[in-house]
């Protein structure tokens, strides 16, 4: 009994952390906020070490570089599944884009990141001091993002931009929520010999969270647990601006070959554990291969997230994270595969990535 005593009160000051951990000082910018929106979106550019700033070119350019979406035909679909930490965590997208005319283009995106069904054992001990398993209940933590693109041609050829404009969504059961808005802002160019560069600001604004919490569920926190006396944080969370730059080429041979590669640079102005840094911005390097066949069958690897850790004797070692991706194309239809972190050679959990997108030439 009392084993289950420790382990309930830690249950419950995990809960408490949560809370705390998702809210900030009034005003304060955080290194790390909204973190979810980094993951990246569809298997392709997973395969690539999400190395595609440069030349993503269709639905899913709404989230990698909105810019990209001037190159679109036609409306396209696209959706995402993926579960991270052994199925505990699930990460879902879905996508549609269109273009208006020659020019411009628009696009709407969805992305969900939720651990559901968490248990909340806050309330298993009853005022007598006997352990009730009837109190307890389940919550989920859920973050969401909706975003609206818009994209156009510039008059100097080969030049595009495009912004986002984001919705952001986070819950913790009923213990707290937050709304957050703020944009995106990118730039693709495409030279004649096929050089393919981009630029990408995300949250070139600050995104700003405004969180709300629920003082009577906080305090069902702070009395469960004997000693605890957890003011309540502050409401305003700030989200500074992340760069991304890439450059890439497209390679033909005798028609029916193609390799596409693309190198990017990741940059955060903070200082952290990324393999270049300073007090003043880290960055950290990217880079994405894709073979195809006759446009139908895709390969892909790539390499990113390339951070400098410390190992549990105290020596300092340089992680990476290796991605593998296998795509399929026909008639408007891709399916696409991608398998993070092989082999172990990073930090990141490995995870399986899939993905579907539709074009509708499929219905010409």
């Amino acid at each position: 009994m009392r084993y289950l005593s420790k382990n309930s009160g830690l249950k419950q000051l995990l809960i408490l952390f949560l809370i705390v951990g998702y809210s900030l000082q009034a005003q304060t910018a955080r290194k790390y906020s909204n973190e979810f929106l980094n993951i990246g979106v569809d298997a392709r550019a997973f395969g690539m070490a999400n190395a595609v700033v440069a030349s993503s070119g269709d639905v899913n350019s709404g989230y990698w570089n909105p810019a990209g979406l001037t190159k679109l035909e036609d409306r396209q679909l696209s959706v995402m599944h993926a579960s991270y930490f052994a199925n505990i965590a699930n990460y879902d997208y879905a996508a549609f884009a269109m273009p208006i005319d020659k020019e411009s283009a628009i696009a709407f995106s969805l992305i969900r990141f939720a651990v559901d069904d968490i248990l909340n054992t806050t309330q298993l001990i009853d005022e007598q001091g006997q352990v009730n398993f009837d109190r307890i209940s389940l919550f989920s933590t859920a973050d969401y993002a909706g975003t609206f693109s818009y994209a156009r041609r510039l008059p100097l050829d080969g030049l595009s931009f495009g912004v986002n404009a984001k919705v952001v969504r986070r819950i913790i059961g009923d213990f707290a929520s937050s709304w957050g808005f703020g944009l995106d802002a990118g730039i693709q160019f495409e030279s004649e010999n096929n050089w393919q560069f981009g630029v990408l600001v995300r949250d070139i604004t600050t995104t700003v969270n405004a969180w709300s919490i629920d003082e009577d569920e906080f305090a069902t926190i702070q009395d469960a647990v004997e000693g605890q006396n957890q003011e309540l944080p502050e409401t305003t969370e700030i989200t500074i601006p992340k760069l991304q730059m890439g450059i890439a080429r497209k390679f033909t041979h005798h028609y029916d070959y193609t390799l596409q590669a693309e190198l990017d640079l990741n940059v955060r102005f903070a200082e952290t554990n990324d393999i270049i840094s300073t007090s003043s911005f880290s960055v950290t390097p990217a880079l994405g291969l894709e073979f195809g066949y006759i446009d139908t069958i895709f390969i892909r690897t790539g390499a990113g997230n390339v951070q400098s850790s410390i190992e549990l004797d105290g020596s300092d070692t340089t992680t990476f994270q290796p991605n593998i991706g296998v795509g399929f194309k026909y008639k408007g239809i891709a399916i696409d595969y991608a398998l993070t972190d092989i082999g172990d050679s990073s930090v990141a959990l490995y995870s399986n990535v899939f993905s579907v997108t539709l074009d509708w030439s499929i219905f010409r």
